[in-house]
């Protein structure tokens, strides 16, 4: 019994399973929020009303909150209440059709002027009994064996989770339908009307309210709702729901399907093909792609096209792709649909195997769909080696774009890597070449970390005939360092300080000697600084002193710096780090003009000035971020030599 008084219908009772329809088949439970009546003694079961018996029965369920819950938390938009109309009416031609194969299968909707908020969906499904009605209506948030047993025969339709025609309430006060069922004929018409308090009526209706087996839904909009169900927004969400759907689906007169999908379609050349997926790209994502790449994996039961962007995106930027379930659109921001490394295609496609998640606008996550992330990944690395065996015009435009993604995956992916070898762009010394070209040229592939580090020693390593790959953007590293994996015989060796000074020539001992006495000085105002001083020729002439340093030499330096801020304790702990890490140096060029001035002057305050001036330009050049240390020593250096300009050397 209900605590209304009317008698309880269960799911254990009453006539076998219906077939599924469109109405709900179980959802979450909800028996302790039963709408409050006064309580009444237990009453034998009733059989169902009959014709024309207006009984009022209640929901079990708190259907105001469940309306709340559909609205704010399960479904993203108001919009989703026509994709389950949709979806219920194409089940019941499906289960209809599984008995009856030739049976009709039609969908009509039929939208008023949006002024009156009132929509009508006609179906010629498999249709109700009263009994299925009721039984049906009994399962509404609680779950039983035979409940369960029907979701588990439902796996050729499109719903799976009982809320069905609750959706409705999201944008409907009142839900009417009327069904006939095609497996009993003379069973007579069933109506069902519900509203959004939680109460519904049921009862039979003469033969011609509903002569033909299927069902009628009407809604009554709620208030601010009326919009929803108007003419044009119903045909636009019809289309873009159910473009894909198998059966004949119209609003009025107008065509809602169409079929075949672009992507199976017939086409004269592969070049109108091309065209035609780019036109379909355009309307469905609002760009036209660099390519397009057929996403047809039968195993997986997958069918579509996942289109390449035509300008770089970031490997965080969430990717949004539309994915219909069985014809009808599940979602259009699948996420996690691809792997990561492919962040450059949005994917439109159709699938059997996926399993949606309650509230059907997301992918469930489970062994299925890695199995099908797998298989569209391999898809879409197929794609880019056939580019690059047959087509490297279009591969090269492609990279030109989207190289950052094809390193993703070329850094896990030892046979990816030996085939995009000599396509993928790197920065290095000799300009932008792939490091197939790189290593041809150079017996020892150098390469740094850091974009710093890379400025700091190119001009110099390149006028040394030193090769040097710039590692410091993502993932350039991470390859180099692979290289030999793919490229048997090359040689790869990280570049430090050491490498680049063993490379510079040394000057004539005699005339470092004669020197000695400016080095000395030089070398004690840089002291502070953790930086020492080197004397070296090398070329361009036109660079008077070059910094180098490496990882090591920068985090003693940063060891050193907090020891002098920390506490007695702390300091205590970080002394004890100090090692024997190289420090950074001032390679100063005995070739450039102003160095050999400079090292001539024989005040050695004037001598510290110009060192500190000669190590801030090192800085600045190398482009390497500043301490307050190296800000207050370039601001110094610069009144310094303000003040010698003025006053001359001598100080008059």
């Amino acid at each position: 019994m209900t605590r209304s008084g009317h008698p309880a219908v269960t799911a254990s009772q009453g006539p076998p399973d219906p077939a599924p329809s469109l109405l709900p088949t179980g959802a979450v439970t909800m028996d302790s929020q039963i709408s409050q009546s006064p309580q009444t003694p237990q009453q034998p079961q009733r059989s169902p009303a009959p014709q024309g018996d207006r009984t009022p029965h209640t929901f079990q369920v708190d259907l105001r909150g469940l309306v709340d819950l559909l609205s704010h938390h399960l479904y993203s938009s108001p919009k989703v209440y026509l994709r389950e109309l949709l979806q219920n009416a194409v089940d019941a031609i499906t289960a209809r059709r599984a008995e009856q194969p030739d049976a009709p299968a039609r969908v009509r909707l039929y939208a008023g002027d949006g002024a009156d908020g009132t929509l009508r969906v006609e179906d010629t499904g498999v249709g109700l009994t009263e009994a299925d009605v009721h039984n049906l209506l009994a399962t509404i948030g609680r779950s039983s064996k035979r409940a369960d047993a029907l979701r588990e025969a439902r796996s050729d339709f499109l719903g799976q989770f009982g809320i069905g025609l609750l959706a409705c309430f999201v944008v409907a006060d009142r839900i009417r339908v009327v069904s006939r069922s095609a497996r009993t004929p003379d069973a007579p018409p069933v109506e069902w009307t519900a509203s959004d308090d939680g109460s519904y009526t049921v009862r039979t209706l003469p033969d011609d309210a509903r002569p033909e087996p299927g069902t009628t839904v009407h809604l009554s909009a709620r208030a601010g709702a009326a919009e929803w169900l108007a003419g044009k927004r119903v045909l636009e969400l019809a289309r873009d729901f159910g473009a894909l759907l198998p059966y004949d689906v119209r609003v009025g007169e107008e065509e809602v399907t169409d079929l075949p999908a672009p992507w199976d379609r017939a086409y004269p050349s592969p070049a109108a093909r091309r065209v035609a997926l780019a036109r379909h790209c355009h309307e469905l994502f609002g760009f036209t792609p660099l390519d397009s790449i057929d996403l047809d994996v039968p195993l997986a039961g997958v069918r579509g096209v996942a289109h390449v962007l035509p300008s770089a995106v970031s490997p965080a930027q969430r990717a949004g792709h539309r994915v219909h379930l069985k014809g009808m659109l599940l979602t259009e921001r699948a996420e996690q649909l691809l792997p990561d490394w492919a962040f450059f295609v949005r994917c439109v496609l159709d699938t059997d195997s996926l399993r949606p998640t309650a509230s059907r606008e997301s992918l469930y996550e489970d062994e299925t769909l890695a199995a099908v992330r797998d298989a569209l990944g391999e898809r879409i690395r197929s794609w880019l080696t056939q580019l690059a065996t047959g087509d490297p015009e279009r591969l090269s435009a492609f990279l030109a774009v989207h190289h950052l993604g094809v390193k993703s995956l070329a850094r896990h992916d030892h046979e990816m890597l030996r085939t995009m070898l000599p396509w993928l762009p790197f920065e290095t010394t000799d300009g932008r070449l792939s490091l197939e070209e790189f290593a041809q040229r150079h017996p020892v592939v150098h390469f740094t970390r850091t974009v710093e580090e890379f400025r700091q020693v190119a001009p110099i390593a390149a006028a040394q005939g030193i090769g040097v790959v710039n590692g410091g953007y993502t993932y350039d590293s991470e390859l180099v360092e692979a290289l030999p994996s793919v490229r048997p015989g090359t040689v790869v060796a990280e570049l430090d300080a050491d490498t680049v000074t063993a490379h510079l020539d040394s000057v004539d001992p005699a005339e470092e000697l004669a020197l000695s006495g400016f080095l000395a000085a030089a070398r004690a105002k840089l002291d502070p600084l953790g930086c020492d001083v080197v004397l070296r020729a090398f070329h361009p002439l036109s660079v008077p002193a070059l910094h180098l340093d490496d990882r090591e030499a920068r985090h003693e330096q940063a060891r050193a710096e907090a020891e002098e801020q920390a506490d007695e304790l702390w300091a205590g702990i970080l002394g004890s780090l100090r090692g024997g890490a190289p420090r950074a140096r001032l390679v100063l060029n005995h070739l450039n003009p102003l160095v050999r001035r400079i090292s001539s002057l024989r005040d050695p305050e004037l001598i510290g000035t110009a060192t500190e001036s000669l190590y801030g330009q090192a800085l600045l050049m190398a482009q390497r971020p500043l301490r307050p240390a190296d800000s207050a020593l370039l601001n110094r250096a610069f009144i310094g030599l303000l003040e010698w300009a003025t006053h001359g050397e001598d100080g008059h």
